[in-house]
């Protein structure tokens, strides 16, 4: 139904009219969508190679190093921003990351570091909100990487230790190929997530200062929900769609092509 509503104009008050490609020309023009799609895009690739190499390093070193409660004891304090609703960490580290009187201001406030304006600031505030969703996803894929661990033969990690090799070159050498199919699947999760921010941002910046924040899905939501033009939404929607798909067939291929299946 999204893609039949694309070319229509439609609002909840009166049926759908068709238009063509109407609104997907009125996008080119959209002082809006374009910040949107730059804003998305560069969020996504902030968090996803961050929170990708963090959650496999971290995951690697529990399996190697913290085994047993010690290690249960860090997996269950990393996995607890994930089971915290999404507007609830927004809204905790809004206030943390506020210029008056934020723990982080204050904290920087110590070591003579000045007040940062960290969710006001047009440079700083998609960052910001970055590395927050960064924080809450990586014990997601951080427990995905220890299961696969738990799957790669030890006996690999003691015929290489034979050999002479390192604790480091057995990282790259054994552990990396052998999670390169749960590397696909944090990797795609990971975007696909991306792409559909809303509520982080929404809570914790409202999509400003300006348009510094604003993504693809708050645009959707701000035309269909707040301007009732939901025959243009639906068009966004359905670009939105299609860039997913193409970008999930892209890394399909990428991991094919490495040996990733």
């Amino acid at each position: 139904m999204t893609g039949y509503f694309s070319f229509t104009e439609y609002s909840v008050l009166k049926p759908p009219v068709w238009i063509g490609l109407d609104n997907y020309k009125s996008m080119a023009g959209d002082p809006f969508f374009r910040p949107a799609i730059r804003n998305t895009v560069i969020y996504t690739l902030v968090t996803v190679p961050i929170q990708t190499v963090l959650s496999l390093v971290i995951a690697n070193l529990l399996a190697s190093r913290f085994r047993g409660k010690l290690g249960n004891f860090f997996k269950s304090t990393l996995f607890i921003p994930v089971i915290s609703s999404m507007v609830l960490v927004g809204t905790v580290w809004k206030f943390m990351l506020a210029t008056e009187g934020g723990i982080i201001n204050n904290i920087l406030a110590l070591v003579g570091i000045g007040k940062v304006n960290w969710l006001g600031r047009y440079n700083l505030a998609l960052i910001s909100v970055s590395i927050v969703a960064i924080w809450k996803n990586v014990g997601y894929f951080l427990v995905i990487y220890y299961a696969g661990l738990m799957d790669v033969p030890r006996s690999h990690y003691e015929a290489a230790k034979v050999d002479g090799a390192s604790s480091l070159q057995q990282f790259f050498y054994i552990t990396v190929p052998a999670l390169k199919p749960i590397t696909y699947l944090v990797v795609t999760l990971g975007t696909i997530w991306s792409f559909q921010v809303f509520d982080l941002v929404y809570t914790m910046t409202g999509g400003g200062p300006g348009t510094a924040t604003i993504t693809m899905v708050m645009s959707i939501y701000q035309s269909g929900f707040k301007q009732y033009k939901m025959g243009y939404a639906s068009a966004m929607a359905f670009v939105l769609f299609l860039i997913v798909i193409l970008i999930s067939i892209l890394q399909k291929k990428v991991f094919s092509g490495k040996g990733g299946e």
